[in-house]
């Protein structure tokens, strides 16, 4: 189960990673680009395609919470 506190922290992750000036391209969401995932996928678990573990994208929230003082 979800709690409140990791929703905001989740939500601050995926607004940190959103493409720039999203609202001017279709589909209007606020996406990462796909090349940066990749990216990041390669660089985290040596795989574009690689999908991370739920535990991770939590671990990850989390950390970026008390590195950031958020």
């Amino acid at each position: 189960m979800i709690n409140p506190r990791l929703a905001v922290d989740l939500l601050r992750v995926l607004w940190a990673f959103r493409a720039r000036q999203w609202y001017r391209r279709p589909p209007f969401l606020p996406l990462p680009p796909a090349a940066y995932i990749r990216w990041r996928m390669y660089t985290a678990y040596g795989d574009e395609a690689a999908v991370p573990p739920l535990e991770d994208v939590i671990r990850f929230a989390r950390w970026r919470r008390r590195v950031m003082h958020l």
